[in-house]
């Protein structure tokens, strides 16, 4: 089901009752807002685009480059004259029988294929191939058989050492990078593992996070850990979860740093267990559960759920043995605590940061009025973020309840969107209001931020806005937004706070 956008469709009739530019005059100024220092100002893609345009930049697409010939070329007799570049006589040669010297039986049937090569092209790339053809050990067969590797993937690789070609597309990424790896092809590995980035969601982050630490990818496991960290309520409830294998698993549980609630994560970990038992070719029931999850288990901390959570989903799975549960319910109850197997300490999760882009706030007679229009401002960073709400302005005529809809926004398309309510107290004060869960925002691009709100008319409003501000070591730049039917924009109004991780 789509998800309808909270920015009206219709024009506003009435341009008086609409806000104004934020006024210079008539109006009671509050204190100059004072930073605290914890606040400081200081889906798997397509194939891979060396010059993405930016939203930014505002740079026209680069021409599609012109393709390269085949070794169908080659059927001519006089094909290297027609062939201007080295690059273009040896993409001839790739995947041509003409003069090869050695040929690939690559990957395990039945998608099993024959592969000719050229022994030069190939040890000219790679040391592991300079070594079997050219080395002192080489051997002299013509024939090599790579049951390891992907028949799509050894192409990718033999095509980045005939024509300096790269095709990556998401089902084969994986696979590539592992063939760049073994053959020791540094640029094509590094081209994978930005492909990956970029690709990278909450999705697919505990994958990816298994498969960087099987290539040792530091890089990829530091950005795989920003976004399971900051999104791993949605991380955890992935299919590809149940995939990772047992040593990521443990890495995970041993984190500090999740954004998750305990249950979730446990919820998460018997989708594993049941997904590993299928693996190992066992009964999938709780005792073979808990014997798979090892150790595993008592990274959990069971302890800091509630007591209806656990009773309702710990106590009643049948993965804790009775002396186990039953010391888990005494330490919800009894007055001394008997030992736990279980970590009682809850996990810190991640620091919270608010951007503040006005540096005063104010009220007058007349704004800031509501009516059903929509408050929304642009903005850009520098590195990736994962925006969890926005901080808004409440009543200036005393304590009162604000029904609103947010949402965030990339080129139109709606990220995400909640409707929820907020009492605010009269005060200046800032109110958070947050996404169900935190969604990622990429640097360079703009996005939207927009809030209609329903409720008593009259509110503070911010004035004296910047279009640019540091926040840790995030950059924000702030301009308009053509969404913005109420008055809001980067001097004044409203959507004082964007609240983020990083």
């Amino acid at each position: 089901m789509s998800i309808k956008s909270c920015i009206p469709s219709t024009k506003i009739k009435d341009e008086d009752e609409v806000n104004q530019e934020v006024p210079t005059s008539n109006f009671v100024t509050q204190p100059t807002y004072t930073q605290p220092s914890r606040h400081s100002l200081s889906e798997h893609s397509g194939p891979i685009s060396w010059q993405p345009y930016s939203a930014i930049s505002r740079r026209s697409p680069p021409p599609a480059p012109t393709p390269l010939p085949t070794s169908k070329a080659s059927e001519d007799h006089n094909w290297q004259a027609t062939q201007t570049t080295v690059r273009e006589r040896n993409a001839v040669m790739f995947n041509n029988s003409l003069m090869s010297d050695v040929q690939f039986t690559v990957g395990i049937s039945p998608n099993q294929q024959v592969i000719p090569a050229h022994t030069y092209v190939l040890a000219t790339g790679s040391t592991v191939f300079f070594a079997m053809f050219h080395g002192g050990l080489a051997s002299e067969t013509k024939e090599v058989e790579i049951p390891d590797v992907e028949p799509q993937a050894f192409y990718n690789l033999l095509r980045y050492l005939y024509c300096d070609e790269i095709r990556l597309e998401p089902d084969n990424v994986l696979a590539t990078l592992y063939a760049a790896k073994k053959y020791i092809v540094p640029h094509l590995a590094k081209v994978c593992v930005d492909f990956l980035e970029t690709s990278l969601s909450a999705r697919n982050a505990c994958v990816l996070l298994s498969q960087g630490r099987l290539f040792e990818e530091v890089e990829l496991m530091q950005r795989c850990w920003e976004v399971i960290d900051a999104q791993a309520e949605e991380a955890f409830k992935s299919d590809g979860f149940s995939d990772i294998d047992y040593k990521t698993l443990e890495t995970i549980l041993s984190r500090e740093t999740l954004n998750a609630k305990e249950l979730s994560i446990f919820q998460a970990v018997c989708r594993w267990s049941e997904a590993e038992c299928k693996r190992q070719g066992i009964d999938v029931n709780p005792e073979n559960q808990r014997k798979v999850l090892g150790g595993c288990l008592h990274l959990l901390r069971i302890p800091t759920m509630s007591l209806g959570e656990f009773a309702n989903g710990p106590a009643q799975s049948g993965i804790l043995t009775l002396e186990e549960a039953n010391a888990i319910f005494l330490n919800y109850t009894a007055r001394k605590k008997p030992l736990l197997a279980f970590n009682y300490k809850h996990r810190k999760g991640l620091q919270q940061y608010h951007v503040h882009r006005f540096q005063s706030s104010a009220y007058r007679s007349n704004q800031w009025r509501y009516r059903g229009r929509c408050d929304s401002i642009q903005f850009s960073v520098d590195r990736r973020i994962f925006v969890a709400g926005f901080g808004l302005y409440g009543s200036s005529k005393g304590a009162a309840e604000y029904q609103v809809r947010i949402e965030l926004k990339k080129n139109g398309l709606i990220l995400g969107q909640n409707i929820t309510k907020f009492k605010s107290d009269g005060s200046s004060n800032i109110f958070p209001v947050k996404f169900d869960n935190p969604i990622q925002v990429e640097p360079e691009t703009y996005y939207t931020a927009s809030a209609v709100l329903d409720g008593t008319e009259l509110s503070y409003f911010g004035q004296e806005g910047l279009a640019e501000i540091q926040c840790g070591k995030v950059t924000f730049q702030f301009q308009c937004s053509s969404d913005s039917t109420n008055g809001t924009g980067v001097q004044g109004g409203q959507i004082p706070e964007l609240i983020f991780y990083s």
